[in-house]
């Protein structure tokens, strides 16, 4: 009986560039584990780590039909992990870069304007407005922020593709920077 562990890693690509699920699950079984296990030795963060990895396959199943593998799935994993935890420590340090810009801008607003500003009294209001949006965007929206879940994962979850779940995060961040301005990634990073 023909079983999909018994493939090398050539065959299983040439399978997976004819669209095979049955070889891209192969290749993430074996192969999750050890990016993850890379990635969260890089990154020193379990989320941040799945993320990655959840980005670096997503990516192989979007390119399926023109991946070539050129040596083997373990060194192709290294190297795409390596790339995108760099891209993931880059997107981190832009993260904390805005947030502390955001705090400086705070930071020399005018005391009498900091002293009506009560934290607690934004992020209701920012409950307020989340509640505010549409259905489907809302539910996302909670997802990426509330849950910390991957794009992937929302499309996964919501039977949604991984474009719809671009859009509505895209509205949701438009329609709550109308409300919040600059405040609005510091309000995030507190949800």
């Amino acid at each position: 009986m023909f079983t999909y562990r018994q493939l090398s890693d050539f065959e299983l690509a040439a399978s997976l560039s004819r669209g095979d699920e049955r070889a891209f699950r192969e290749i993430y079984e074996r192969h999750w584990q050890s990016c993850f296990s890379n990635a969260r030795k890089r990154l020193r963060d379990a989320a941040e780590a799945e993320e990655v990895v959840q980005d670096i396959f997503c990516k192989l199943w979007r390119r399926r039909a023109s991946f070539v593998l050129g040596k083997t799935f373990e060194q192709y994993f290294a190297v795409a992990v390596k790339f995108e935890v760099i891209n993931q420590l880059a997107r981190r340090s832009r993260k904390e870069a805005y947030a502390r810009e955001v705090a400086i801008g705070y930071s020399e607003a005018d005391s009498t304007t900091q002293e009506s500003l009560d934290l607690r009294e934004l992020t209701k209001q920012l409950q307020e407005c989340i509640n505010m949006l549409p259905e489907k965007c809302r539910a996302v929206f909670r997802l990426r922020y509330e849950q910390n879940y991957s794009q992937f994962q929302i499309a996964e979850t919501l039977h949604i593709s991984e474009k719809t779940v671009e859009a509505h995060l895209s509205k949701a961040r438009k329609t709550l920077k109308a409300s919040f301005g600059l405040l609005l990634a510091l309000l995030i990073c507190l949800i």
